[in-house]
């Protein structure tokens, strides 16, 4: 009977949690501004997929052709060219795969760090609370960017660098949400249940409160995606990003910032680029997060 039961009520937590994601997915479908931002994250996504496939890097992303320099949008070249001749079209599109990749992977760096830390200070509170968030404040005092610049100041200007600085930049912002999110979760029944039968603290953290404080987590992940994406074609544009020949957008706006009066579509295109990026996430993000408030149902 004992099992029959477990098997039941494991059927039934299974039923509920499709059922809050399809409540979630209806509701995410109403929001007109969210849907558009999806889409167009999903058009951004594919184009960073395809371009180092349907693009050579040698040849048609760095390779110069000086007989083809400052070109104006043609239907050669829709884009125009740049002072070195190279298609701006193609250079834009490939900028999305490094711009996104280098995003989705320093989030990823600091979500993962951020869990581990605000979970337990969530989680155990006390000293550990107290010592992990006043590390995280003193993060936090630091403006991410000119803590970045630092960064890649003292280990050099490359992608990995690019990603460890931005990835600490952004850790103490996914710890304290975090924090915040297990804080209300951790004196729930389910916890209490978990601790009385004997289940080890780091089960209890990644099985029950974690999965239970996702909302906000997920919310804020879409959201900081967009902040690392504009902060790196900041750092870029400063020449502490992306080192040339690689395209990225920030980078293609600081080499074209001395043609602006002359040639201003080698500024507009990039920048238009980096704002659609920011907007779609940022519109997916509001989305989500009216999405998944419980208070909004």
């Amino acid at each position: 009977m004992s099992n029959a039961s477990a098997t039941n009520g494991n059927a039934q937590v299974s039923v509920k949690k499709k059922s809050q994601i399809a409540d979630t997915w209806k509701r995410l479908c109403r929001n007109k501004t969210a849907m558009l931002g999806l889409v167009i994250v999903i058009l951004l996504v594919l184009i960073a997929l395809l371009s180092p496939v349907v693009f050579d890097y040698d040849t048609e992303i760095i390779k110069t052709d000086y007989s083809n320099t400052l070109q104006w949008p043609s239907a050669e070249h829709p884009f125009g060219t740049d002072e070195l001749g190279r298609d701006i079209l193609k250079r834009t599109m490939y900028a999305t795969t490094i711009s996104l990749s280098i995003g989705v992977v320093t989030v990823i760096v600091a979500l993962t760090l951020g869990l581990v830390l605000g979970a337990s200070a969530g989680y155990f509170g006390g000293k550990t609370d107290m010592v992990i968030m006043r590390i995280m404040d003193i993060f936090l005092a630091i403006p991410g960017t000119l803590l970045a610049i630092c960064i890649v100041a003292s280990l050099g200007n490359s992608i990995p660098n690019l990603v460890i600085a931005q990835a600490i930049a952004s850790t103490p912002t996914f710890a304290r949400v975090v924090r915040g999110a297990v804080l209300t979760v951790r004196g729930a029944d389910y916890v209490e249940a978990a601790r009385a039968i004997g289940a080890k603290d780091a089960t209890i953290i990644f099985h029950d409160v974690l999965p239970n404080s996702l909302a906000p987590i997920i919310v804020q992940t879409t959201l900081q995606v967009a902040s690392v994406i504009l902060s790196i074609a900041g750092l870029s544009f400063l020449g502490l990003g992306i080192p040339a020949p690689t395209p990225e957008w920030g980078a293609m706006l600081s080499a074209a910032r001395s043609y602006i009066r002359d040639y201003s579509y080698m500024c507009m295109f990039p920048g238009c680029a980096i704002m659609i990026t920011i907007l779609a996430l940022n519109l997916l993000g509001d989305g989500l997060r009216d999405a998944l408030d419980p208070r909004l149902r």
